[in-house]
C-alpha cells in the first residue's frame, strides 16, 4: 500500500451520550469548553489557525418547535490568538479588526430550523460594524449531567466566509502569484453549554 494512500479516518472520539430525552430550556455558553476558532491560508501553501478566548453567549433551544429558539453571542476581538503576538497584533489592528474602534464582534440568530441532529442558525455576524447574514450548520452532539449536577448540550459546526463582506480586505501580492491571506475564512464552534437553573 503506498503511504501515500487516504484512509478512511476513523472516530477519535467516544460517541456522544444522549442523557436527556428533551433539550428544551435556556442556556449559556460554557467558555471553559468551549472554542470558537478560525482558519485560514497563509501564502497559499499552509493554514493558520486561531481562536478567540474570550466570549459569552446565550441560547433558548426549542425541541418541538426549533423556529422558536435562539442564539446570542459576543466575543471580545482583543482575544484573539493565533501563536503570535505579532500576527494577534496586526489583527487586532485598523488593517484587519480594529478593535480600537470594534471591540467585539456579535452574532445573532435570525432563524433556526432542525432536522433530527442537525440544525441551521442563520443569523446576523457583525465585526468591524458590518452586518451579513450567515448560516452556520450545526451538529447535535449529545447532552449529559456532569458531577457537578449541571445539564450540558453540546453542538459543533463550521461555516467558510468571504472576509471581505466584512471590510477585511488587507492583503499583500506574492511574487509567484496568489496573495498572503486567502479571502475564503472556516469559522469553527464546539459548543457546550449549561442549562439555567
Amino acid at each position: 500500500m503506498s503511504i501515500f494512500s487516504r484512509k478512511t479516518a476513523q472516530p477519535v472520539f467516544d460517541a456522544g451520550t444522549q442523557a436527556i430525552a428533551d433539550i428544551t430550556g435556556d442556556y449559556t455558553i460554557d467558555p471553559s469548553h468551549t472554542g470558537i476558532a478560525f482558519q485560514a491560508r497563509h501564502a497559499m501553501v499552509t493554514n493558520v489557525r486561531g481562536a478567540f478566548k474570550e466570549f459569552q453567549g446565550t441560547a433558548h433551544i426549542d425541541s418541538a418547535n426549533p423556529a422558536g429558539s435562539r442564539v446570542d453571542l459576543t466575543i471580545a476581538v482583543d482575544s484573539v490568538d493565533t501563536g503570535s503576538a505579532d500576527r494577534d497584533g496586526h489583527l487586532a489592528s485598523a488593517d484587519f479588526f480594529d478593535v480600537e474602534n470594534h471591540p467585539t464582534i456579535t452574532f445573532t440568530s435570525t432563524s433556526v430550523e432542525a432536522d433530527g441532529d442537525d440544525w441551521a442558525i442563520t443569523g446576523d455576524l457583525t465585526i468591524k460594524g458590518v452586518t451579513k447574514s450567515v448560516t452556520v450548520p450545526f451538529e447535535f452532539v449529545g447532552s449529559a449531567q456532569d458531577p457537578f449536577g449541571n445539564t450540558r448540550v453540546g453542538f459543533e459546526g463550521e461555516v467558510a466566509v468571504n472576509r471581505k463582506d466584512w471590510g477585511l480586505t488587507w492583503n499583500a501580492a506574492l511574487e509567484t502569484g496568489g496573495v498572503l491571506v486567502s479571502e475564503k475564512i472556516k469559522l469553527k464552534f464546539d459548543v457546550s453549554a449549561i442549562k439555567n437553573a
